[in-house]
């Protein structure tokens, strides 16, 4: 379940939460605890995939409205 809604310093850094949730998710898994692999190739084996997807989706949803500020200046 995830815990950014839970007390935590303040990242200030966009999707922060679920950052930190993605994070916690792999380093607690088995395969890095009981398999002793890096996250990040727990991470490209496919754990913690459903927050992977989030983190992805709301970075993704950061750049868009980006996009879509820089596009209406232009005209």
């Amino acid at each position: 379940m995830p815990k950014y809604y839970e007390d935590k310093e303040e990242d200030g850094r966009a999707c922060g939460g679920v950052r930190e949730d993605l994070r916690q998710c792999l380093l607690e898994s088995p395969c890095v605890l009981q398999e002793n692999k890096s996250p990040k190739q727990c991470l490209r084996e496919g754990h913690c995939r459903s927050l992977q997807m989030t983190f992805f989706a709301c970075k993704r949803s950061m750049v868009s409205v980006c996009g879509v500020f820089s596009a209406s200046s232009l005209d």
